[in-house]
């Protein structure tokens, strides 16, 4: 009982302890599916989150393909440009060889142009001579008549001779014979045709290039052959001996440059316009460049009164000018016959000066226009905008480059050797002189500041010294686009800039500095263009009313600002004493 009273306890014991480890494995073992249902709802979340990540790694990857596609394309379109690109320098190129041989291929046909010119020129003045030919043949064929009805034998017969042939001298020692007796003696020593014409009493006349032999009825005379421009057979006149360049026959224009002999022609009569004879105001008209008007003037002019009271109508349908500017030059020149030669400086530069001056400024573009208008001195003075629109000039730039060179020739009381073709030796130079350089002599002051490559691009522009000197709106940015100067070569920009303003002098600088500071400014550029005025529908009833300097835009205008720099001051003295009278003579 002993034993058994010590094993029972004991026995409970062990039991109790046996219970407690199976209560603490159930309840470890709840707390391990306790977890395990927390580890699976934690699984299965990051499952759903690993299904997520990969759909959108799955659209990150079509984004990517897609990408790449693009950027495969993207590189097959700039291969493609670069091919383009290159093919197109190559146009370039071949076009830049065809413009330099479409510019020779012009230059050889401004040359034939004004061969054609000349040539039309020198048929007007044949066909003038024809008919003043013809004119002398009647006036001849009477006097013969005449002579023929006084029964005496003291006319002219021109025969044929040999130059070489030996004459009979005039027997001054022997006396005179009688009209039968030199008849007789003449028709045995000449042809048998020549006799059938003595014998009807006919004046025969037969040209040579040396001589003309002048038979009467009783010598033999040798005269001097006269050119064409003879207008009588008297050759003791000094005035018919000697001979003049440069009048309306005058073929070499280019090369002359101008008629400077007109004012002695028609125009120095000492007798008023009005009274005038037909043949003299023909003649006038001839010397004013207006002679393909001559032949239809014949029948209807009558003197110069004709002209002076003829409208706008009358010169249209009686003379046939349709063309503006030929009856503006005709008008002009009418207006201006009563000046003196001093008062009228502007006349003396007929159109053959002034398609010379387009080269010397820079437009010989438009010789051609400038030649068909017969534009002279007078018309540039009083040249609108509309005149030059007719012209077919539409650039700004150049409309600006004329009037400022129309501006130097008022600075310089028209002179018309004022303008400086040629390089000299010029220290200290003014910009009254540097208004004076002309286009070419421009581009040598380019070379001579080392941009010689750039020279070249200022043909056809328009830019002399008087558009860098006088125009405002002119200034170095405008010049460095018309020479073509990249605008990434700063450095070359500003060593064009020292030498420009260098060149112009402070007060040109400024004046260009204050026009560039103006909110309105804009660049001056070649490709701007002038637009034509347009009226208003209700400004047609008003138009009549307004005086003619108001309906007029001169290109010049008369009161244009003068410079006040001390070099320009001698020129702008003498341009002031004579602007009141052009004006006055403009508007009368």
């Amino acid at each position: 009982m002993t034993i058994q009273g010590l094993r029972l306890p004991f026995f409970y014991q062990l039991l109790s302890q046996k219970r407690w480890q199976v209560n603490s494995v159930a309840n470890r073992r709840k707390k391990f599916l306790l977890q395990v249902s927390v580890l699976t709802d934690q699984v299965e979340v990051q499952g759903e989150k690993i299904r997520d990540l990969d759909t959108c790694l799955e659209e990150h990857r079509e984004k990517l393909n897609a990408t790449e596609e693009l950027l495969q394309q993207e590189l097959l379109n700039r291969t493609a440009l670069e091919t383009q690109k290159l093919e197109l320098m190559t146009e370039v190129s071949s076009l830049k060889l065809k413009l330099t041989a479409v510019e020779r291929d012009h230059r050889d046909t401004e040359g034939l142009y004004q061969e054609v010119t000349d040539l039309r020129f020198r048929v007007t003045d044949i066909e003038n001579e024809r008919l003043l030919c013809e004119k002398k043949l009647k006036a001849t064929k009477v006097s013969v008549q005449n002579v023929k009805a006084q029964n005496t034998w003291t006319w002219p017969v021109f025969l044929h001779i040999n130059p070489t042939m030996k004459l009979p001298s005039r027997p001054h020692q022997k006396p005179r014979r009688s009209p039968k007796a030199s008849r007789n003696s003449l028709a045995g020593n000449t042809p048998h045709f020549l006799k059938v014409f003595l014998s009807q009493g006919v004046s025969v006349l037969f040209t040579v290039p040396c001589a003309f032999l002048v038979v009467y009825s009783d010598d033999f005379q040798f005269c001097r052959l006269k050119r064409s421009h003879s207008t009588s057979f008297n050759l003791d006149e000094p005035s018919e001996m000697e001979f003049r360049r440069g009048g309306v026959r005058a073929t070499a224009g280019p090369r002359l440059g101008w008629s400077r002999d007109l004012k002695h022609g028609a125009s120095s009569i000492d007798v008023p316009f009005s009274r005038w004879s037909k043949d003299q105001v023909c003649a006038w008209l001839q010397e004013q460049g207006l002679g393909l008007y001559v032949a239809q003037g014949q029948n209807w002019i009558q003197s110069g009164q004709t002209l002076l009271q003829a409208s706008h109508h009358d010169l249209e349908k009686e003379l046939g000018i349709k063309h503006p500017l030929h009856r503006k030059k005709l008008q002009l020149a009418l207006q201006a016959l009563g000046l003196k030669e001093e008062d009228d400086l502007k006349g003396k530069l007929d159109h053959n000066w002034v398609t010379r001056w387009l080269d010397d400024i820079g437009l010989p573009q438009y010789k051609s226009q400038f030649d068909d208008g017969r534009v002279d001195g007078r018309m540039l003075h009083c040249m609108t905008v509309d005149d030059l629109l007719s012209l077919k000039v539409g650039s700004v730039l150049h409309h600006l480059s004329i009037k400022r060179a129309i501006q130097v020739l008022r600075l310089n009381s028209y002179d018309p050797n004022c303008l400086r073709r040629r390089p000299s030796d010029e220290n200290n130079i003014t910009p009254a002189e540097i208004s004076q350089w002309t286009n070419h002599r421009v581009m040598e002051w380019l070379r001579s500041v080392d941009l010689a490559e750039y020279a070249p691009n200022l043909r056809g522009s328009g830019v002399h010294g008087g558009l860098m000197v006088l125009e405002p709106r002119f200034n170095v940015e405008s010049l460095a686009l018309l020479l073509n100067i990249p605008p990434n070569k700063t450095l070359l920009r500003r060593h064009l800039a020292t030498h420009f303003h260098l060149l112009i002098g402070s007060e040109a600088q400024r004046l260009k500095q204050e026009c560039l500071e103006n909110p309105d400014y804009t660049v001056l550029t070649a490709t701007a263009k002038v637009k034509p005025r347009r009226l208003s529908f209700g400004g047609f009833g008003t138009l009549r009313r307004k005086r003619q300097e108001d309906s007029e835009e001169y290109v010049c205008p008369m009161n244009v600002e003068m410079p006040k720099s001390s070099s320009f001051q001698k020129g702008y003295r003498i341009y002031e004493d004579s602007l009141d009278q052009l004006e006055q003579v403009h508007l009368h």
